[in-house]
Parts: structure tokens; C-alpha cells; sequence
């Protein structure tokens, strides 16, 4: 699933595209908004929320989640779509020259996990259960650590993917903080040494990544060296030597997730 920053990169490049230029076409392809026409609407700005994009139009939001297979494209007029048709949830086309003009460009969501509109008035009930987000004007070090620390029994590998607690974190997010801080993505949260540091972490990390097209957690941007644990099951630990291991972790059946973490490292 695309984490923030993955987010953050794309309601740039939609909002490059599309803020400030009119509606020349509205194409929703799933029923509940089948029939919804934006044409001669004007974009006014694409914003991330955490994991979540919004397209404020006028008084209405369209809301999407890129969920695990989701993504928004940006093409010029004409352009072939780089994934098949039969996966387009929405297109988006707009013009800068005013209604009646060419269209300038074509944006398209494929595959989005949520795509609905609600009145812009109303955004609270999509996104407002969401907590800080690390890459929003509203980044809060304070409410997250105090939203980490509320249950302090819940281990800290599920507490950093809660996106009430802060939003923006993913699987690859999760586990490379916890190596960070030494500590298993298991253990409860009150046993981990200054939260407070985590959070700090987490914000340095996320902004580091914000504009680069390969995440590293490392220092190191060569293949294999990106990441200190996540997808290095088997492999040795780049501090220690200790082969990295792997497993999963969830508060159901439904949200198991990768872990990965170094037997010696974190305790």
C-alpha cells in the first residue's frame, strides 16, 4: 500500500495539472457516481491527507484512497494509458483555456481502493477521523505521541500503522522505526524507551523521503542497501550481521502485515 510520501507526490503532480483549469470531461466509472457531470467546474487544489487525496472542486471533494493497487496517472491529450482501460475508475480531463477550449491535459485513477464524492463542507466525514499528518500543514508532534501513548498496552508495530494515531505511516514506515528504535514491532507500547524520539523519527524520515522517487531509509541509495530490515528476510542485519527474520503482525486475520526485524538489534 503507497505510504504517505507516495501520496504527497502525487496530489503535486495532480494539483500541477489540474488546479486552476476547468472540467472539459468527468467520467466516473463506478455506479454510485456514474451519472455525476463535473464538466465546466473548476479545479481549485489537489491535497493529500495522510493516505488519502482530495480534489476540491468547487463546493465538492472527490475523495480517493489508493488503498493496494491504486494509483493517479497525468497524461497529455491523446497519450496511451500506461494500464488497461478496464481498471480506470475515474478520468479527469481539463483545460486552462475556459469552457468551450481544448483539453490540456488527462488524469486518470486507476484501480482506486475508495473513489466517492461528498460536498466539500462535509470532508470531515471521510478524513476526519485521521490523525496529525506527518506531511500536512497540521503536523502535531505533540497529539500523535499523545495518541501513541493512550493504549500502552498495544504493541508500538500496530499502534504506528493506526491512522488515527498520526497519519501518513506504512508497512515499510513501521518496520524500519522500529529497528531504528531498537525495539520489536511486539512490544508494548509503554516499554518503549522515549516515544517521543519515535515520533521525531518518524517525521525525520517521511520529510527526507517526501521528494524522492526511491525510498531510503538507510543513507545508502543503491539496490539492496535502501532499507535496514524491510523485505531482508534471511538476509544479514547491515549493522550486525544477524540474519533478519520475518513474520507477521495484525489485530486480525485482515490486517496481518509483513514484519521484519534483527534478532539482536531490537530486543
Amino acid at each position: 500500500m503507497p505510504e504517505g510520501d507516495t501520496v504527497f507526490r502525487a496530489a503535486r503532480r495532480l494539483h500541477a495539472a489540474l488546479a486552476g483549469k476547468v472540467l472539459t470531461r468527468s467520467d466516473f466509472r463506478v455506479p454510485a457516481f456514474a451519472t455525476l457531470d463535473l464538466v465546466g467546474r473548476t479545479v481549485d487544489e489537489v491535497v493529500p491527507r495522510g493516505k488519502h487525496l482530495l480534489h476540491r472542486i468547487g463546493d465538492l471533494t472527490v475523495h480517493s484512497h489508493l488503498k493496494m493497487e491504486g494509483r493517479w496517472d497525468v497524461y497529455a491529450p491523446g497519450d496511451r494509458w500506461r494500464r488497461p482501460a478496464h481498471q480506470a475508475r475515474v478520468v479527469l480531463d481539463a483545460t486552462s483555456g475556459g469552457t468551450g477550449s481544448a483539453t490540456d491535459v488527462s488524469t486518470v485513477g486507476f484501480a482506486l481502493g475508495v473513489l466517492e464524492v461528498v460536498p466539500r463542507d462535509h470532508e470531515s466525514e471521510v478524513v476526519g477521523h485521521l490523525g496529525p499528518d506527518l506531511l500536512g500543514p497540521d503536523w502535531d508532534a505533540d497529539l500523535a505521541l499523545a495518541n501513541l501513548t493512550r493504549d500502552p498496552d498495544r504493541p508500538v508495530g500496530l499502534a504506528l500503522l493506526d491512522q488515527r494515531v498520526l497519519a501518513g505511516l506504512g508497512n515499510v514506515y513501521r518496520n524500519e522505526l522500529c529497528f531504528l528504535r531498537g525495539v520489536l514491532p511486539t512490544r508494548p507500547v509503554r516499554e518503549v524507551h522515549d516515544p517521543a524520539r519515535m515520533i521525531a523519527l518518524a517525521s525525520r524520515l517521511i520529510l527526507a523521503n517526501r521528494d524522492r522517487s526511491a525510498r531510503v531509509t538507510t543513507g545508502v541509495d543503491r539496490p539492496g542497501r535502501r532499507f535496514w530490515v524491510y523485505g531482508r528476510a534471511g538476509k544479514p542485519c547491515l549493522r550486525c550481521g544477524t540474519p533478519i527474520r520475518y513474520g507477521e503482525l495484525g489485530e486480525s486475520e485482515l490486517t496481518l502485515r509483513d514484519t521484519y526485524w534483527c534478532p539482536r538489534c531490537q530486543t
